[in-house]
């Protein structure tokens, strides 16, 4: 594994950017976007779209939990330092959480990933466990990125059995100082873009690009306008305007709701979805992660309600167990929902593929 990291590149600030010739014009599937507002502290909206209901529920994870990394020789070991708060698909994969230093993460899917060939003497992770280990592990962004650069694991593929997709993603951490980093695996390379104003990331093409394309636009160093469309380019776009441009909060309450307007207005209506392309998505489920107030707001599409937990008050003790909270088919959950997590076997992570 190879470590590189970004440049650094300013959001909102109007300095010219080259621009790209051409942006590749597909729709790809999540949004993540972060508010740090000195006071209230820092926000992170996420929008999980895909061509169909992820079967999402929500986990408390205690720390002190064995680790492994799934793949068939040489899997990285390890034992989880802090306890998580985390939301899963098909119940196999970690793609949102926090843990209890305020290391908050999240999945986004990008299919410019590859992991490389394999190299058996380094220990192996399976991609899908990748956000597992840094909320297991780190307590704040810089320790992740250190962390990666000491090259404790080689990334593997792996497949999602339920939608037969390939585990093609990259991952946005932030913490509850405001810090930021994306990481992305490309031809076996784990690219850092470590910056507290990386506030946004969408999907395709891969952050360095998005980075370029958004000078293009008014408020950034161009003179296009806002771009409309739910492709991921134009959501970054959009994302990136709208988070820089919110009104003064003057409460939490405000706060949260003014960074899930933001969330919205990036999500993808249903109709869009085609199971042949699954980067033409519709938004399934959004958060809100208040990582001052220790709580996290969860809106799914399936239901008119948004419910929330505030993780603080949560024991993630060795021996705390593992609890559940079930959103499949569960519509009638509103308001504080901490008190509904249920003892339940831990689910079993993706294994890799290669």
């Amino acid at each position: 594994m190879t470590i590189t990291l970004g440049r650094r590149w300013l959001l909102g600030a109007g300095v010219a950017l080259p621009a790209l010739a051409a942006i590749p014009r597909q729709a790809q599937a999540c949004s993540r976007a972060l508010w740090n507002w000195p006071g209230l502290g820092v926000f992170i909206g996420r929008n999980m779209d895909w061509f169909e209901d992820t079967e999402s529920n929500i986990w408390i994870l205690p720390r002190g939990m064995e680790r492994n990394g799934a793949t068939p020789v040489n899997p990285l070991r390890w034992t989880s330092r802090y306890g998580s708060l985390v939301v899963t698909v098909y119940d196999n994969t970690n793609v949102d959480g926090v843990n209890e230093a305020g290391l908050a993460g999240h999945v986004l899917y990008l299919p410019d990933t590859s992991t490389g060939p394999r190299d058996p003497s380094k220990p192996g992770l399976a991609i899908g466990h990748w956000l597992t280990w840094f909320l297991d592990t780190c307590g704040s962004v810089a320790e992740a990125v250190e962390r990666t650069r000491a090259e404790p694991f080689q990334l593997r593929m792996a497949v999602e059995p339920n939608s037969g997709m390939p585990g093609t993603l990259h991952i946005a951490l932030n913490d509850k100082g405001g810090d930021s980093a994306i990481f992305e695996c490309i031809n076996g390379r784990i690219n850092i873009y470590h910056d507290r104003r990386y506030v946004v990331m969408t999907n395709q093409p891969t952050f360095d690009k998005q980075l370029e394309n958004l000078g293009r636009f008014q408020g950034f160093g161009g003179t296009e306008r806002l771009p409309g469309t739910h492709e991921a380019a134009d959501r970054f776009v959009r994302a990136a305007y709208y988070v820089t441009h919110l009104p003064t909060p003057r409460s939490q309450r405000e706060a949260v709701a003014s960074i899930m307007s933001v969330m919205r207005n990036v999500s993808a209506p249903f109709g869009v979805a085609d199971r042949a392309r699954p980067n033409i998505a519709t938004t399934i489920w959004r958060s809100v992660n208040s990582l001052e107030q220790r709580t996290m707001y969860f809106d799914g599409v399936y239901s008119a309600n948004v419910f929330w937990m505030n993780y603080g008050t949560f024991h993630y003790a060795p021996g705390s167990g593992v609890r559940k909270l079930t959103v499949v088919g569960n519509y009638d959950l509103i308001g504080d929902v901490g008190a509904r997590f249920t003892p339940a076997t831990m689910f079993a992570g993706l294994p890799s593929n290669e």
